[in-house]
């Protein structure tokens, strides 16, 4: 399946039956009069989040939306039919925007969230509404009311575990491919990647979900290479792995590149509400990848280089090989351990707090 993650669409709810102008006229009744049912109640636009989607094709080639008509009112009373509502099914981690792109209206991020996102034109009244003491046959009713209408981007950002990041040509797919049953293109020039992938990895029988994201280059952030585009999908990632190329010279330099492309990607990124964590402030472990092709003295060499520059020791491994991917596979589970834990307190905590605060006391 195609990988998709923004789409434009136009969506638009049904309009509203109409009333009805409707006499009772029977034989061998002696009393009739108006009997005009209502319209049906227009069909409602309906985003929901569903499992078992990580892209937004099904939205690359239909872009128009529209939930069907209430049915117009009939004689003898009855009402007409509602409209059936339109249920747009979206993937978990799915923002959804104004034309502008400015403006957030919703933002899917649990199973089973639903968001109304046009309500449907009311139906109009029939004649037996305005019936009287001073009229007792009128012979109007209400049109019923149109549906509204919009246009609206689709925007999403996969929620994963561990984010990879790193410049193009590091490693990022051959270590998915390595950990996970996920099978990424993999080949020896840059931007082998060009769409997000996603792999379940395993470890002390815990399951964890592993996003590669395409490399990233200097100016990314202003739209260099494949541009910031992608970096949308690190947000919602627990924490970050971020992969080095242990051959090339370079090797502060080239985590300082991505260091600062974070950080500038922060600066324009205007669709999180404010609270939320940015990516330099994100958990990131570093790992040196390809160490096979290394000396002894190299490989210490380029440790005690990226230490320094960073402050953290990398892990040494070789995702062609599997060397070092146990202990990096098991560092990762005791984190996210923690992580999900200090997580479960902060919520307990403010739960807490809001029920103190709730609280009546005479």
């Amino acid at each position: 399946m195609k990988f998709l993650d923004q789409a434009k669409i136009y969506i638009r709810s049904g309009d509203g039956g109409t009333g009805c102008v409707s006499f009772r006229r029977e034989k061998y009744v002696e009393f009739g009069g108006p009997d005009g049912g209502n319209g049906g109640q227009g069909g409602h636009v309906i985003a929901k989040c569903v499992s078992g989607l990580n892209t937004l094709i099904d939205y690359r080639y239909q872009q128009h939306f529209k939930a069907s008509k209430g049915e117009h009112g009939k004689g003898k009373n009855r009402t007409g039919a509602n409209g059936k509502d339109k249920i747009l099914k979206l993937p978990v981690g799915t923002q959804i925007l104004a034309a502008d792109k400015q403006k957030q209206i919703a933002d899917l991020t649990t199973i089973g969230q639903t968001i109304m996102l046009l309500r449907g034109g009311k139906g109009g009244f029939g004649n037996t509404h305005f019936k009287g003491p001073t009229q007792q046959a009128p012979r109007h009713a209400n049109p019923g009311q149109e549906g509204q209408e919009a246009w609206l981007w689709l925007r999403l950002k996969l929620i994963a575990d561990i984010g990879l990041i790193g410049l193009p040509n590091v490693g990022k797919s051959t270590f998915l491919a390595a950990v996970s049953q996920a099978k990424p293109k993999i080949a020896d020039y840059p931007f082998t990647t060009l769409h997000p992938n996603l792999g379940v990895a395993g470890a002390k029988g815990q399951e964890f979900v592993i996003a590669d994201i395409p490399g990233l280059i200097a100016g990314a952030s202003a739209g260099a290479g494949l541009g910031h585009r992608f970096l949308g999908h690190i947000e919602r990632c627990t924490m970050l792995l971020h992969l080095l190329d242990g051959t090339q010279d370079n090797i502060v330099a080239n985590y300082q590149t991505i260091r600062q492309e974070l950080a500038a990607y922060g600066q324009i990124e205007k669709h999180e509400p404010t609270g939320k964590q940015g990516l330099t402030e994100k958990y990131e472990m570093l790992a040196l990848n390809k160490c096979d092709l290394l000396d002894d003295n190299k490989l210490a060499a380029q440790c005690a280089a990226l230490e320094a520059a960073s402050g953290v020791k990398p892990f040494i491994i070789s995702a062609a090989t599997g060397q070092g991917i146990d202990a990096l596979l098991a560092h990762m589970v005791e984190r996210l351990d923690k992580m999900r834990q200090a997580t479960h307190i902060n919520t307990h905590e403010k739960a807490q707090e809001a029920e103190a605060q709730e609280a009546w006391y005479p």
